[in-house]
């Protein structure tokens, strides 16, 4: 089986850290939100009914809830704002290339 790395240059698939070595594909996000509002929690309720959550907190707190083109919801216990610049920083590195 080969080991997918994110420094393969050819592999066309930027992956973002949201933490505890955790990772999701940039090009699937749709959005990174707070999990504090009720229609978010509501998100996350109806993505662990439908069995599309993913939950990458290691029993920590949830602080940024990551919405994906397939519809399903992962959960991270990164900032926001972290994720978000992570993306950014990405979309910079590949630009550069």
């Amino acid at each position: 089986m080969r080991k997918v790395c994110k420094e393969e240059p050819n592999l066309g698939l930027q992956l973002i850290n949201i933490g505890y070595g955790n990772v999701v594909s940039a090009s699937r996000v749709i959005s990174i939100v707070s999990p504090e509002s009720a229609p978010i929690k509501r998100i996350v309720t109806v993505a662990r009914d439908n069995n599309k959550l993913v939950d990458a907190t290691y029993g920590r707190r949830t602080r940024a809830v990551i919405i994906t083109d397939s519809d399903h919801v992962v959960l991270s216990a990164v900032q926001p704002e972290t994720v978000g610049q992570r993306v950014l920083s990405h979309e910079e590195m590949a630009d550069e290339s």
